[in-house]
């Protein structure tokens, strides 16, 4: 039995509540592991994940979270320092961002900071060094059948900017353990990944207040 405390609207105050959940169901394995894909331009992919990630963890499942490109500097990863024991969440990035020469007029370039460009297609090695090290890391811990739930973040960014080849990530998919599930997010999902999903969801944006200059909110958006 677990017991939560629980506040009631009605009364505006906190009962305690049992919920009959025996020890035995919070060490559970996934009988059968699906591959999911959270994709489009909307807002939501990561904080989907999130969610599925928390639930997860309150069932007992070990999840694994690895964030691509991405700081310590979003709300998750302040979060993070306060996670169960059965949820890990790793980000992966540098003290710059990464651009192609390419994408981005010389003049326009000079308005941004913290953005290293690089010739298209040549990323800097430290950072394709780091990314590489961290996705071997994480497909030896699959491979010790580590984790229950494994979830890719921002995905699709790491594999623009040719810090992993499409080819490492397929082969990570079709060789996914049973009992492992894999989520993946990010816009503009390659095809191949897509083929091989089980579940895919598409955030479209209908309406969002950046278009009216809003900036993005701290707790809210990062």
């Amino acid at each position: 039995m677990l017991s939560i405390e629980i506040f009631s609207s009605f009364t505006g105050k906190y009962r305690l509540r049992r919920i009959a959940i025996s020890h035995r169901d919070l060490f559970l394995k996934i009988k059968e592991g699906l591959i999911e894909v959270y994709t489009g331009n909307g807002k939501g992919k990561t904080t989907a994940a999130f969610g599925l990630a928390f639930r997860a963890s309150g069932w007992g499942y070990k999840v694994y979270m690895l964030q691509f490109m991405k700081l310590g500097t979003y709300g998750e990863n302040r979060a993070a320092l306060k996670l169960p024991d059965n949820m890990t969440v790793k980000f992966v990035g540098m003290p710059y961002f990464i651009a192609w020469e390419e994408d981005m007029p010389v003049e326009d370039r000079k308005k941004v900071r913290n953005v290293r460009f690089c010739k298209k297609g040549v990323p800097p090695p430290e950072y394709r060094a780091k990314v590489q090290e961290e996705f071997l890391q994480m497909e030896k811990s699959i491979a010790g059948g580590q984790w229950d739930i494994v979830i890719l973040d921002e995905i699709n960014v790491a594999l623009y900017y040719n810090l992993l080849s499409l080819d490492q990530v397929l082969n990570l998919l079709d060789k996914k353990p049973v009992n492992l599930e894999i989520v993946l997010t990010g816009r503009k999902m390659p095809e191949e990944i897509m083929e091989r999903a089980d579940l895919i969801t598409e955030m479209k944006e209908i309406k969002h207040p950046y278009s009216k200059g809003y900036p993005a909110r701290r707790g809210i958006d990062f």
